[in-house]
């Protein structure tokens, strides 16, 4: 059929309610499918800055803190490095296929080995990482109130959950205002307490880095490190949330070459960098405010930087602006928790019961569980929950990321191009979800030390590990079979252009009537027209989704 015949509209007196409920909801940034070249209109330098905005999360402090205060300095910078290192070179290839075919997540995950419905179980990983690092925010958040303005914490936990709807409610042209007003301030009120205690008092880095540790004498230990790595890796889910804005970058051309690149290193892997600081920065002000607050209090941020203030500020200011710091840090993160759970969860539930609920739905199904976790005082016991978590977030990066890097560039066993489409890919792939469940599983149960007490700091590298083997050889044993359902489409029109990006050539959906971007449609298999992927999904008799093919 040609590209002509394609772009009419053909009516579908069948089209269901809940098919053209998504299209309306779906429309303002595009969620739940391809990100088209029409919408996105910001810079690279816009994308980069929002999505850089999204990390000024106080949760890194916390995280530091309590690795410094558990097993010493020494250990805990080589802890932060080590898992640094390892979120940097797993979130490469992930940002990259975000950045250039313009989809999040889930949609890569879903076409690098994980199949169609396989990347269920993926997603409600992302959306147990959204909720769960609300609550530790919204925790933060809460004690910050508490102390300035003294609202008890249970009231502080809904406050703090509550003033996050009307900001998400919105999608990426509100998120990128709000994240690039709110960043200088931010980083004035973080950074300068640091200088000012570093050129005031020299000494304070020598005790920073002289801090043995409640459980030991301060010297370099393996297990402490990869204790404290293993808790910092809980964070490598987070390029997730990266990707849900990068998905949004212009196309890479000659001309914005260096611009694209430098866009995408920085926000896509590149926030580690920050975060690995922040980690460290939240080693230095534990140990600073250690005397004065306690070991108890010591990894709260609002201590942390209530003790910093106050060495520079007179006392009447301090409160205020370490409150000020705590509620802008905490809103930046938190409206991107909140969205992107909200994502994950309407997604899943999509492809599932082929019904769309509404985003708005899931946002609050997310912020409840938020909620309850909040009121449970999850802070108490943080590290156990995310040392725990950090073993399944690991296991399903590592596993995409090397389906990207090894089964893609290096077998040639993996599609390049990225598929997301009903019809298009298999209900499940083994290479993905083997690698997977066998990953988590297995680290998991080192964790919980049902392999032995000697193994259990080691579950982080065993998750990495197991899945970066298993992936490849899971494809050379099914040689690749189970990627792609069928390898057309049934459109002529190119999916890439010249340059390699997306093509920009517009069709009509005939089910819901609205234009899409060639990379977000298929034929149908009963009408002489095409079918957007959102329709695909909500299409509960399959009477337009092409059947299974060789090519």
């Amino acid at each position: 059929m040609s590209t002509t015949e394609r772009r009419e509209t053909v009516p579908d007196a069948a089209a269901p309610a809940a098919g053209s409920q998504a299209v309306r909801e779906t429309l303002e940034d595009y969620t739940l499918r391809f990100a088209p070249r029409s919408y996105r209109r910001w810079t690279p330098m816009v994308v980069a800055t929002t999505a850089l905005g999204g990390i000024a999360y106080m949760a890194d402090f916390s995280i530091g803190a309590g690795i410094g205060l558990a097993h010493g300095t020494g250990n805990a910078l080589l802890a932060i490095a080590v898992a640094a290192v390892v979120i940097f070179v797993t979130g490469f290839p992930l940002a990259y296929y975000g950045a250039r075919y313009n989809i999040d997540l889930d949609l890569i995950t879903r076409g690098s080995g994980f199949g169609y419905y396989g990347s269920v179980l993926t997603s409600v990983i992302f959306a147990s990482f959204t909720f769960i690092f609300f609550a530790l925010e919204g925790s933060i958040m809460a004690q910050g109130l508490n102390l300035g303005l003294g609202l008890p914490l249970w009231l502080g936990y809904a406050v703090s959950t509550l003033m996050v709807i009307p900001l998400v409610v919105y999608g990426m042209k509100a998120l990128s205002r709000l994240q690039v007003w709110t960043t200088p301030v931010w980083l004035l009120l973080m950074v300068g307490p640091l200088v000012y205690l570093v050129a005031q008092d020299p000494g304070t880095v020598d005790r920073f880095l002289a801090y043995a540790g409640t459980d030991g004498d301060g010297a370099v230990d393996t297990a402490s490190v990869m204790l404290g790595a293993g808790v910092c890796l809980s964070l490598i889910a987070q390029i997730g949330e990266q990707i849900d804005y990068l998905r949004f970058m212009p196309p890479k051309t000659a001309a914005n070459r260096r611009a694209w690149w430098t866009a995408v290193v920085m926000a896509g892997p590149g926030w580690v960098v920050l975060g690995a600081l922040k980690q460290a920065i939240g080693v230095f002000l534990a140990v600073y405010v250690l005397a004065e607050a306690g070991p108890a209090a010591a990894p709260e941020p609002i201590r942390q930087f209530r003790g910093a203030f106050d060495a520079m500020m007179p006392s009447w200011a301090v409160i205020p602006l370490a409150v000020v710091l705590v509620v802008i840090s905490q809103i930046k993160i938190n409206v991107t928790n909140a969205y992107s759970g909200s994502l994950a969860w309407t997604n899943s539930f999509t492809r599932v019961t082929r019904h769309y609920p509404g985003r708005m739905v899931f946002v609050l199904v997310n912020l409840g569980f938020a909620l309850v976790l909040m009121e449970a005082d999850m802070f108490s016991f943080l590290s156990g929950v995310l040392g725990f978590y950090s073993n399944c977030a690991i296991a399903w990066v590592v596993t995409v990321a090397t389906d990207i890097g090894v089964n893609k560039y290096v077998l040639g066993l993996s599609p390049l191009r990225p598929e997301f489409r009903r019809g298009m890919l298999h209900a499940v792939n083994p290479v993905g979800v083997v690698a997977f469940v066998a990953a988590s599983g297995l680290s998991i149960a080192m964790y919980f030390r049902l392999l032995g007490d000697g193994l259990q700091p080691y579950s982080p590298v065993a998750a990495a590990l197991i899945a970066f083997v298993l992936t490849p050889l899971t494809a050379v044993v099914t040689q690749g079979r189970y990627y792609l359902r069928r390898t057309d489409d049934g459109i002529g029109e190119p999916l890439l252009d010249g340059d390699g990006n997306p093509s920009a050539a517009t069709f009509d959906c005939h089910v819901c009537h609205q234009p899409y971007e060639r990379p977000d449609l298929t034929a149908c298999l009963t009408h002489d027209a095409v079918v957007c992927s959102l329709c695909l999904s909500t299409d509960k008799t399959g009477e337009h989704v092409l059947p299974a093919a060789a090519g």
